[in-house]
């Protein structure tokens, strides 16, 4: 799903994606139970997004705006490949980096500072890769000596601290980002805005999920309104804004 674009100005294009999930009305709990319901067990179709299509050209920063269940983390799941579409296309042109679900790759079992290994593998990078950035990572964290505690033992904020601080710093040309700034402290937040601003004016591409109107109008040139999985509006984040604020109420 990911190959060479032919247009060198657009870094994410997506061509006519639709996303559909199975929905079991009986829902068993144990493995006998759903091979005993399996023939009898009815089963709807659920379409997340319909013939979703966009670019987003490198050194954009996108925000995917939208009412819960509207499909926009979907979106973003689609591009990560962590999910795949049953119609359609997805093309990336670059290093990707996703803050979905942050510390979904770690092992708890592990210390933080093994997970930043173990995580920034996932990224593409060796340890060779890793050694010169570690301290910045570590740095980044603020973890101090929980860096060499199992995770295991992390609050949800150390946990997000750690996996965000790994995904900022892998030298990607895109991210992809997901209510990430939910988690922490105000000043830990204000940090991650912050750094995600210096990557913009890097040039680093980066579409962008978020219920904060605040910070999409802050931080995002462009924005996507998604309504019942499909494309709404597409334009200026002001605009878009404004017209998903009127129908919010």
């Amino acid at each position: 799903m990911s190959k060479k674009g032919k247009n060198n100005d657009i870094a994410i294009s997506v061509k006519n994606i639709t996303k559909e999930f199975t929905i079991y009305e009986d829902k068993a709990y144990f493995l006998k139970e759903r091979l005993a319901n399996l023939k009898r067990n009815k089963k709807t179709k659920h379409v997340v997004l319909k013939d979703i299509s966009c670019d987003i050209r490198r050194g954009e920063s996108v925000a995917l705006i939208g009412v819960n269940g509207s499909g926009k983390s979907t979106l973003l799941k689609l591009m990560n490949k962590i999910i795949y579409p049953e119609k359609g296309t997805i093309e990336i042109n670059g290093k990707l980096s996703s803050m979905i679900e942050l510390g979904a790759g770690f092992n708890t079992d592990f210390t933080g500072r093994e997970n930043i290994y173990f995580n920034a593998s996932m990224y593409g990078l060796g340890k060779k890769d890793v050694d010169p950035i570690i301290d910045k990572i570590i740095d980044f964290s603020e973890l101090g000596e929980f860096i060499d505690v199992p995770v295991r033992t992390y609050s949800s904020g150390m946990y997000m601290r750690l996996a965000f601080s790994i995904a900022v710093n892998v030298q990607a040309d895109i991210l992809l980002i997901d209510e990430i700034l939910a988690v922490g402290d105000a000043h830990f937040q204000e940090k991650c805005l912050n750094k995600m601003k210096e990557l913009k004016a890097e040039g680093k591409t980066m579409v962008f999920v978020s219920h904060s109107v605040g910070q999409v109008k802050s931080f995002c040139d462009r924005a996507i309104w998604i309504c019942n999985g499909v494309k709404k509006m597409d334009g200026k984040t002001d605009e878009v804004i404004e017209e998903y604020l009127k129908e919010q109420g």
